[in-house]
């Protein structure tokens, strides 16, 4: 968030609070995946785990792109996209009953979470970028 640059000076990807809770929201995916049937290894699985990472690729990718604001709009889009994902296939592992309600709500919500920060940080990237 904005306000989280003036109060320290951030560095690198890794110091975002939005990117710390998207990665440990991407580990959590992970455990949670590990239980599921070995017949969704290639498709439930799979795209959970990509669309998780992806969240955290982007945001990565969005921070070195700072200097060009589009291009910094356009990988945070992806990130919240790749977050949206991860959300509609926690929706699936919960009708598949692969994963319990309250431990898919928890993960929504943390999703919801991450959404929102990227969402501040496109409608605030003149905060972001680097002049």
């Amino acid at each position: 968030m904005p306000g989280e640059g003036a109060r320290k000076r951030i560095m690198k990807h890794t110091e975002l609070d939005v990117y710390q809770r998207a990665f440990e929201a991407a580990m959590n995916v992970f455990r949670l995946s590990k239980t599921f049937p070995t017949d969704e290894k290639y498709s439930l699985t799979d795209q959970i785990r990509r669309s998780s990472r992806s969240v955290c690729a982007n945001l990565a990718e969005a921070w070195r792109k700072r200097r060009y604001e589009a291009a910094f709009i356009s990988k945070l889009s992806d990130s919240e996209s790749e977050a949206s994902e991860t959300q509609v296939w926690i929706q699936f592992a919960v009708k598949c009953e692969y994963v319990p309600r309250d431990e898919a709500r928890q993960l929504y919500e943390e999703y919801e979470s991450v959404i929102a920060q990227i969402v501040h940080m496109v409608h605030n990237s003149k905060d972001w970028i680097i002049p």
